[in-house]
């Protein structure tokens, strides 16, 4: 190979290293120019985000001195307590009074008016049959307390047999009412003893009781008399005689305990308690005290001239003694009393006595029932609707033994429904009359 020919490739060789390092160069500048771009980039990168977030710092800082001096000038406000808690209400059982009074007050609700008014009567058995003399309670019996259910029968010597009999009748004559029924019997002992007499035990009377100065023998007296009345079906007891056989040849003699205040009144007390105990409820009776006169009101009017400093000092303070005792009932008389009523009219017609000295002024709640309206001092001078209605108008719940009962009722009635007679007076006496009735019934 000549010199020209290696010159050439020594040359061509030359040349391809040269492009070679020239390619090289060029890569490692490009990469060094990459390098300084990105590290160019990223430090100005770093920069703008400094730069930003000291921005956002100082926005910050900003709105935070803003934010305290809006706080500064804004009121104080106080922080609002936490809510106190409402106490649960105490749940309060009503009392034995008030569930008698709501259970009473429904079963009134719900009778007519006509039962509302029978309930006011206290009769004979033969009253509401027709027969001549009751000794059974059957289908006439059942009939006539649908018809018209008295609120209650009184019975007398003719209706007992034997205490067979007089406990049979009873029985099913409780089993046919309509509603609950006073089945009541005079039984003070002595001359007034329907039980006694026929079945016993005989007891003496108040008179003779008193004078033994005990009153202890008068408790005994009302257990006794109280124990057999349950026994036979009776839950009424028209005793003891409350009044104060005060003058000579007193109506009354006999049959009250005696004179002196103090004395009758504890026994008064002690017969109550006796009957009481045995579940018979007890009446007082003749209110406000006849015993200063010597006449009957079985036989017409009667009055007495005794003052009402007299009457308070003395009869109506045995009253209330009785009344204090626990006394279901108080029978009102027909005497007049001028000095109490101020006017001649029997008691019973008198609504300051009945109502603003027994029922208010005296305190007595029970049930004011008038004294029988077949006796002369009312049967000679007053129609029997007459009677019954100024009874009710006075203030008494019941209504004893009168003259002619089917006028009796239909005049209370009559009344009632043209408006001479409220019927919430009805109500208000049969409210008095069913708390005794229902007493055992609501515990």
């Amino acid at each position: 190979m000549d010199n020209k020919e290696q010159q050439d490739r020594r040359e061509a060789r030359r040349k391809k290293r040269l492009r070679s390092q020239i390619m090289v160069y060029t890569v490692f500048l490009l990469v060094i120019v990459a390098l300084g771009t990105g590290i160019g980039y990223g430090v100005y990168a770093l920069m703008e985000n400094r730069k930003a977030s000291e921005e956002k710092e100082q926005d910050n800082q900003e709105l935070i001195e803003e934010m305290l001096a809006t706080e500064e000038s804004l009121p104080s406000i106080e922080p609002t307590p936490e809510p106190t808690p409402e106490p649960t209400p105490e749940v309060v059982e009503p009392t034995r009074e008030e569930k008698l009074d709501a259970y009473v007050d429904e079963r009134i609700a719900q009778m007519p008016l006509e039962d509302k008014v029978a309930g006011l009567f206290v009769v004979r058995p033969e009253t509401i049959t027709g027969v001549g003399t009751a000794v059974q309670a059957g289908d006439g019996t059942r009939q006539a307390l649908e018809d018209k259910p008295v609120g209650g029968l009184i019975y007398f010597d003719q209706n007992i047999q034997s205490e067979a009999q007089l406990k049979e009748m009873l029985a099913n004559t409780a089993q046919y009412a309509k509603y609950p029924m006073f089945l009541a019997v005079d039984e003070e002992g002595g001359s007034v003893s329907r039980i006694g007499a026929a079945i016993g035990p005989k007891i003496d009377g108040a008179g003779a009781i008193g004078e033994t100065g005990d009153p202890e023998n008068a408790y005994q007296a009302g257990v006794a008399i109280g124990t057999s009345l349950a026994g036979l079906g009776f839950n009424v007891d028209f005793a003891p005689v409350a009044d104060l056989a005060n003058v000579e040849g007193s109506v009354m003699q006999g049959r009250a305990y005696g004179s002196d205040v103090s004395v009758v009144s504890s026994f008064v007390t002690s017969m109550v308690r006796g009957l009481r105990e045995q579940k018979v409820s007890a009446c007082l009776k003749h209110f406000p005290g006849m015993g200063s006169t010597t006449q009957d009101t079985h036989d017409g009017k009667v009055s007495t001239d005794r003052t009402a400093e007299q009457f308070w000092a003395e009869e109506l303070a045995v009253f209330q003694a009785g009344i204090d005792e626990g006394a279901d009932m108080v029978m009102v008389s027909h005497m007049a009393a001028p000095a109490l009523t101020g006017d001649n009219e029997p008691s019973i017609f008198s609504r300051t006595l009945v109502t603003g000295i027994l029922r208010e002024q005296m305190g007595f709640q029970g049930v004011i029932i008038t004294d029988a309206l077949d006796m002369g001092a009312i049967s000679e001078y007053y129609a029997a609707d007459e009677a019954a209605i100024m009874a009710v108008l006075a203030g008494c719940d019941m209504l004893l033994m009168p003259e002619d009962y089917e006028k009796a009722y239909t005049g209370v009635l009559e009344a009632v429904r043209n408006g001479n007679v409220d019927e919430e007076r009805i109500n208000d006496s049969l409210r008095r009359i069913y708390r005794i009735k229902y007493a055992d019934i609501v515990e």
